[in-house]
C-alpha cells in the first residue's frame, strides 16, 4: 500500500508542476496574516533537525535504559524505531538534497515578489533549493515509523504528516509539486528501509 501511496503522490507531484506557479498565488491570496501566523506555528513541526535530535536522543535513552535495567520490549522498540528513523532520514536527504542542488528550483517567494521562476541547476542557493520539500520529506518518514510503532494511530500519523507538508504550500515556502515529490520519496524511502533492515517494524500493509 505505501508503495502505491508513493507513486501516486510523485504523479501527483509531476501533474502539479502545470499549476504550480497559479496555486502558489491563490495560496498567497487567500492566507490572511492572521491564519498564515497559526500556520507558521505547527510547520516547523517537520523540520528534520528537530526529529533528527528526538531520534538521537530517543536511541541514546533507549541504549542507556538497555545497559542499566537490561533488554525490555519497549526499550527495543524504542531504539530500533529510532535506528530506522535515522537511516530512512539520511538516505532520503541524499536524495533530496542531489535533486534540489541538480535541478536548482527557485522558490515561490521570487514568483511573487520578483516574478522570477523557473530552474537554475547546481546553484548552490538557498533561494534555489525549493524542490523538493525536506519538511515533507522528514514528516512522512515520521509517519511511517510511527504507523510500525504504534500502528492502532496510522490513520492519525498520516493525517498530520499531509497537514504539515501542505502548510509548506500554504505559506509559498514551496510549490505544490516540491510537497508531494518530497513526501513520495520520504514514504518510499522509509518503507524500503523498513522492510529490508527493520522487518519487525514492517505491518502487512506496508
Amino acid at each position: 500500500m505505501l508503495l502505491w501511496s508513493a507513486i501516486v503522490l510523485f504523479l501527483g507531484g509531476i501533474a502539479c508542476f502545470a499549476i504550480d506557479r497559479r496555486a502558489a498565488h491563490v495560496f498567497h491570496d487567500i492566507v490572511d496574516r492572521r491564519t498564515e501566523r497559526r500556520i507558521w506555528r505547527t510547520t516547523d513541526w517537520a523540520k528534520g533537525a528537530h526529529w533528527l535530535a528526538a531520534a538521537i536522543l530517543a536511541y541514546a535513552i533507549a541504549w542507556a535504559g538497555q545497559r542499566e535495567w537490561g533488554p525490555g520490549p519497549i526499550l527495543e522498540l524504542t531504539a530500533e524505531s529510532s535506528l530506522a528513523f535515522l537511516a530512512s532520514l539520511a538516505i532520503g536527504s541524499v536524495i533530496l538534497h542531489t535533486l534540489k542542488t541538480v535541478l536548482g528550483r527557485r522558490r515561490p517567494r521570487d514568483e511573487l515578489e520578483l516574478g522570477l521562476y523557473g530552474f537554475l541547476p547546481f546553484q548552490l542557493n538557498l533561494r534555489c533549493d525549493s524542490f523538493p520539500s525536506g519538511h515533507a520529506l522528514t514528516i512522512f518518514c515520521v509517519a511511517v515509523i510511527l504507523s510500525g510503532t504504534i500502528p492502532a494511530l496510522t490513520p492519525v500519523w498520516f493525517a498530520i504528516a499531509l497537514y504539515l507538508a501542505l502548510t509548506r504550500a500554504l505559506l509559498t515556502a514551496h510549490f505544490l509539486s516540491d510537497v508531494f515529490v518530497g513526501a513520495a520519496i520520504g514514504l518510499l524511502t522509509t518503507r524500503e528501509v523498513v522492510v529490508v533492515l527493520f522487518p519487525h517494524l514492517a505491518q502487512g500493509w506496508f
